[in-house]
């Protein structure tokens, strides 16, 4: 098996794209469940998610390819989480693991 070491500018661009647009989406989206904590939970989910999009953001400027995808596999694992709690009524299987 390869073990992979780099990932590329345009790979790691296209992840970057992809979690900022499943951001914008789940931040205009509406809870789909009306509990007090879920809601919560969704202030915290995005939170986590533009704090490593922040992190992904700025390991990329500085040349980490490694540690920006890392951050960006946490923040879309927040969104994935996000839509299939409910707490993302997002229904768009290309942007979330749901639906």
């Amino acid at each position: 098996m390869n073990k992979v070491t780099e990932i590329s500018e345009e790979k790691l661009n296209e992840y970057l794209e992809t979690t900022q647009a499943a951001l914008e989406k789940a931040k205009n989206s509406h809870e789909s469940v009306s509990l007090d904590t879920l809601k919560k939970a969704r202030e915290d989910f995005i939170d986590m998610v533009e704090r490593y999009l922040e992190d992904a953001k700025y390991f990329n400027e500085k040349g980490d390819r490694v540690k920006a995808f890392a951050a960006l596999n946490y923040a879309h694992g927040f969104l994935d989480a996000g839509a299939r709690l409910g707490i993302f009524d997002v229904h768009d299987n290309k942007l979330f693991a749901a639906d």
